[in-house]
């Protein structure tokens, strides 16, 4: 790359952003497994530890408080792979919806920057990468959601009544108990929440970038630490469409069977899931699974950022190189 303070998508062709997008997402979702795993076991609990009256139909089900404890129940109850439970179809997720990402996020910026000329009033940089990013989110989402509640579903589910022994037997079951819309539960939910989230994380991170990539970091982490920032401020903002999402995907004939047994039904889309969370949980309970999620997303994108720009400027590098043995024959 020539220049560090060029914009994502200054750099490099879109089938190398791709690429990058696809080894950043492999390595950032086996990084953070864990606490995905905890955060859609958190989002998932609607009783409290505090609030005795809460547990009437527990029927057996866990009752998590905190990520520490909640990692340490998991360790105790389902040993060390129910930490990475649901990790197959995670990282075809974070492998599909990176690369989907980040290609489309190049290709907007592009077709902005290209259409420039066409109107007199300029777009500030940061609406540019709003727009952008909340596109590459949409498209991203839309392209992957199946795999993203699978994921839900595997990383919901305990070891002793397994809904979904192996993932093509989960693509046989909801495909014949839920049809085709089943794969899709909670993509409107889905689709209102990734839209300004992303946004938001490439506006914030384009801004911040240019400035951080010239401090004395360690490993040049400018970039990571522009993520970290982008995705804490996004992921706040968004958060309670995200949980709504969570409960979503795992209505259906399978509700009742998950490590929490006791998951209202919702089935009127999602402000009015919105609605019956905060009347049965308050508005704290639109926020269960905040700090880990937090504490997922500093780290996830803090990879995800750092692997992207290193396989990004590896395989223009490598692209260069393939050029120039082709000008010397």
């Amino acid at each position: 790359m020539s220049d560090k303070t060029e914009r994502l998508k200054d750099e490099g062709s879109s089938l190398q952003h791709t690429a990058a997008g696809g080894t950043a997402g492999l390595i950032s979702r086996f990084v953070i497994a864990p606490l995905d795993v905890v955060k859609i076991r958190l989002q998932l609990q609607t009783h409290s530890l505090s609030d005795p009256l809460s547990h009437q139909e527990l029927r057996g089900g866990p009752i998590y408080k905190g990520t520490l404890p909640t990692i340490r129940h998991i360790l105790r109850h389902e040993g060390l792979t129910g930490l990475w439970k649901g990790n197959v179809p995670a990282e075809l997720l974070y492998v599909s919806y990176a690369a989907i990402q980040f290609t489309t996020y190049k290709s907007v910026t592009t077709l902005i920057d290209n259409n420039k000329h066409n109107t007199q009033h300029q777009i500030p940089l940061a609406a540019e990468s709003f727009i952008a990013g909340a596109a590459a989110g949409g498209v991203a989402t839309v392209a992957t959601y199946p795999l993203d509640l699978l994921r839900t579903r595997f990383a919901a589910q305990g070891n002793d009544d397994k809904i979904y022994p192996s993932m093509r037997r989960a693509l046989v079951q909801i495909g014949r108990d839920e049809g085709v819309r089943g794969f899709y539960r909670g993509l409107g939910s889905a689709l209102a929440q990734i839209a300004p989230y992303m946004g938001l994380f490439f506006a914030v991170y384009e801004t911040l970038r240019p400035h951080l990539v010239h401090l004395d970091l360690p490993y040049s982490s400018g970039g990571a630490v522009a993520g970290v920032v982008a995705s804490v401020m996004a992921k706040t903002g968004t958060f309670p469409l995200d949980l709504v999402r969570k409960r979503i995907q795992v209505q259906g004939p399978t509700r009742g069977r998950y490590i929490h047994r006791n998951i209202p039904e919702y089935h009127r889309g999602t402000a009015a899931t919105v609605r019956a969370i905060v009347a049965r949980e308050g508005v704290r309970g639109l926020y269960r699974g905040l700090t880990v999620s937090l504490f997922k997303a500093a780290p996830a994108s803090a990879v995800t950022m750092w692997t992207y720009e290193r396989a990004l400027k590896f395989y223009v590098a490598l692209g260069e190189k393939g050029e120039g043995k082709e000008g010397v024959a």
